[in-house]
């Protein structure tokens, strides 16, 4: 079989996604191969492919039980021969799997490093005899001891890649740092490797964060209209998990703990309703995760801050696999950075404490950001992107920015009257006018005294944050940091400009990646089929068929097998096994609710904003006929550049505006050309096909022009 029929037959799909045909290209080319790409692109089909086209056995080394048995039923539920050895399993039970490998009838075996090189196990002699053709190594990131997973047993990998000398070797890693990047291709011993570096932007993954202050009240604000949604929950320590998991179950949330002081049965038993959906919220340290390839987790949330870049962007990349919307919110506190810095400095390894640090301060400025949040996880992974997110909670307020002044000015001048000398929370303190013995016996004179009485502390807590993120002042020193007023800020005061600020945002915003425009009640009509079936089968209701799956079948409506075959993610052995019973809930849904046949859909899959106020694009459209471009329409108007653009393409759909401002025909044509043949109509698909050639906003221009042809008839 060739790449595309596997592709096409067993995973029923029609084209590979990024640089995959490439990579499995290396691999069947008899290439030392590292891919780097994040998580819910794809990784696994790099060797599961090549697996089902090379002669011989396929070994993947995993370092959790609980991912190999998810993969592992995956592929045999599409019909591809695999099996995992590890201590779950009896001794008859491992024999038994060893005998189908040297008979040929397994096509991928999992195992974990430890598994692999513990004792004399003959595993050498044993994969010699199955025909050994590829070794995949997935989480290769844990072959760095600077990484934030660091597995010893990964360092011994080296010794089979040298034992297997003409066996090609593929590592994989969501997520890796240039240190880690050297040591992943010289740990494992790989040869002249063939790197392919996917980009490691998540666009359906809105990311938000909030401040610490009432998290509790705003975590069930953020879950109220997300019940039926399954999710993770970090939190620091255990304690933490037990209360929050039991606070929320009183509330009526389904929702578990999750952390190492359970008994392994109660973490196993808690794990295995979380995968099958019969629970929806585990509330988990960071020990939760790693190991599930749960691919509907609609949202990740951290109570604290993680300790790097790294293990943020890997943990929120549980969210979403599939591909559809999903959000990943943080709740930050000054003293987290504090709590996090002494934990590292109990270590006794100066090198370690250098780099963790530098890594911890690279999470804080995260938190702290007054621009992309998108732009700057990119940035840290080496990449320039060209544009704004428009998805994370920066760019949503960005265009809401309010007059602060009076308030800013007393929350300064609050500061400059204590001396500059004490931390946000005593401040506050004496702006709200504390009768506590220490502020009274120590400020209570002050001329700033009691004058912000009249708002919460957390109204101040906000305030104080933004005047942080946005340059105003500075939070520094240990262990207690102090507020710091900066040249911005004393200037401010001095001329008396006014201040305006983009304060943190009341209520969370949903994912404005959200382009799929499924009918809702045949979706949860086909979720509820999906959940039977899993049930019965005794499977996760994911390894059915995804949510994304089913969001295109609730959008095209197949009515037959062939249109059933046709939709993303059903291959030929799920089509027979359950396309009558979908099918049969499709008719019944579209004759009760009197639905027309539906067809593909043949306009910009992005939410145009034809709802947009009219005032304003005549505004835009204005200064754009001036000859100002989209960033400095964007300053003028005091919205973000994202805002302006989404006006833009509105005037373009409305024949307001030319496309060949932006774009010329020839170009236009491209764009359209790759989205007549795309499958799934989705804009992220497109850009994902175009990298860095053209911009979403660029992308979504070209879609516009051609909707208003069709609109016009032209």
């Amino acid at each position: 079989m060739t790449p595309q029929q596997v592709l096409t037959d067993f995973f029923g799909y029609s084209k590979f996604r990024g640089n995959q045909a490439e990579v499995i290209a290396a691999i069947l080319g008899g290439k030392d191969t590292i891919a780097l790409m994040p998580t819910g692109a794809g990784k696994s089909v790099c060797f599961q492919v090549p697996a089902m086209v090379l002669p011989g056995l396929t070994l993947v080394i995993s370092p959790l039980i609980a991912l190999m048995k998810d993969q592992v039923d995956a592929l045999n539920g599409l019909g591809i021969p695999a099996a995992f050895i590890n201590s779950t399993q009896s001794v008859s039970e491992q024999r038994f799997v060893s005998e189908q490998v040297l008979q040929g009838k397994v096509k991928l075996l999992y195992v974990s490093p430890e598994r692999l090189f513990s004792g004399s196990n003959g595993w050498n002699g044993f994969l010699e005899k199955a025909k050994l053709s590829l070794v995949a190594v997935d989480e290769a990131h844990c072959v760095s001891q600077w990484g934030h997973d660091f597995r010893p047993e990964y360092l011994k990998i080296g010794m089979l890649r040298e034992a297997f000398s003409d066996v090609p070797f593929l590592a994989l890693t969501a997520t890796a740092d240039p240190q880690t990047r050297r040591d992943i291709a010289e740990k494992l011993a790989l040869k002249d490797p063939l790197w392919f570096i996917s980009s490691f932007d998540r666009p359906n993954i809105s990311y938000q964060v909030a401040l610490r202050s009432d998290s509790f009240q705003k975590l069930t604000d953020f879950l109220a209209n997300r019940s039926s949604d399954s999710g993770i929950i970090y939190c620091l320590s255990r304690k933490s998990v037990e209360e929050t998991a039991g606070k929320l179950a009183g509330l009526g949330y389904s929702a578990l703990p999750y952390h190492a002081g359970l008994d392994k049965e109660v973490r196993d038993r808690h794990q295995d309703l979380f995968i099958k959906d019969e629970v929806k919220i585990m509330v988990a340290t960071i020990a939760f995760g790693m190991g599930i390839d749960k691919s509907n987790v609609r949202f990740v949330v951290h109570m604290n801050m993680p300790q790097s870049i790294e293990s943020y962007y890997q943990e929120t990349g549980r969210a979403g696999r599939d591909g559809l919307p999903s959000e990943a919110l943080l709740f930050y506190s000054y003293g987290d950075s504090v709590t996090l810095s002494r934990m590292v400095e109990n270590s006794d390894n100066p090198a370690y404490i250098e780099i963790a640090k530098t890594k911890l301060a690279k999470m804080v400025q995260f938190c702290q950001l007054n621009s992309c949040r998108r732009r700057f996880l990119l940035s840290y992974f080496g990449e320039k992107p060209r544009e704004d997110c428009g998805n994370c909670d920066v760019c949503f307020r960005e265009g809401k920015r309010i007059d602060a002044t009076l308030p800013a000015q007393m929350f300064l001048s609050a500061v400059v009257r204590l001396g500059e000398g004490f931390g946000m929370g005593h401040v506050i303190l004496v702006l709200r006018g504390s009768e506590s013995a220490k502020v009274q016996e120590a400020h209570k004179s002050l001329s700033v005294y009691g004058i912000g009485k009249s708002q919460s502390e957390a109204y101040w807590k906000n305030l104080g944050s933004t005047l942080i993120r946005e340059g105003y002042m500075e939070s520094a020193g240990e262990p207690y940091p102090v507020l710091t007023l900066t040249s911005l800020a004393r200037q401010k005061l001095k001329s008396k400009e006014k201040i305006f600020l983009a304060l943190e945002m009341e209520g969370f915003k949903t994912s404005a990646s959200g382009e799929e425009r499924y009918d809702k009640g045949l979706f949860e009509k086909l979720k509820n089929l999906r959940f039977a079936l899993a049930r019965k089968l005794g499977v996760p209701p994911y390894l059915v068929f995804s949510d994304a799956t089913l969001a295109e079948m609730a959008t095209h409506f197949p009515e037959d097998l062939p249109s059933f075959r046709r939709i993303h993610g059903v291959g030929q052995l799920k089509a027979e096994r359950y396309g009558a019973e979908f099918i049969r809930v499709v008719k019944n849904y579209r004759v009760e609710n009197n639905i027309k046949p539906k067809r593909k859909a043949a306009s910009t899959p992005a939410k145009l904003r034809a709802g947009t106020d009219a005032g304003t694009l005549v505004e835009t459209l204005r200064l754009f006929e001036k000859g100002l471009g989209p960033q400095e329409i964007a300053s003028e108007r005091g919205l973000s550049p994202r805002t302006v653009e989404g006006h833009l393409v509105d005037l373009v759909e409305q024949k307001k505006i030319s496309v060949q401002a932006f774009l010329a025909l020839d170009e236009v044509e491209e764009i359209l050309e790759a989205y007549r043949k795309q499958d799934d109509g989705l804009l992220r698909t497109l850009k994902e096909f175009f990298g860095e050639k053209f911009s979403y906003f660029e992308l979504r221009l070209a879609l516009a022009h051609d909707a208003s042809k069709k609109r016009n008839g032209a």
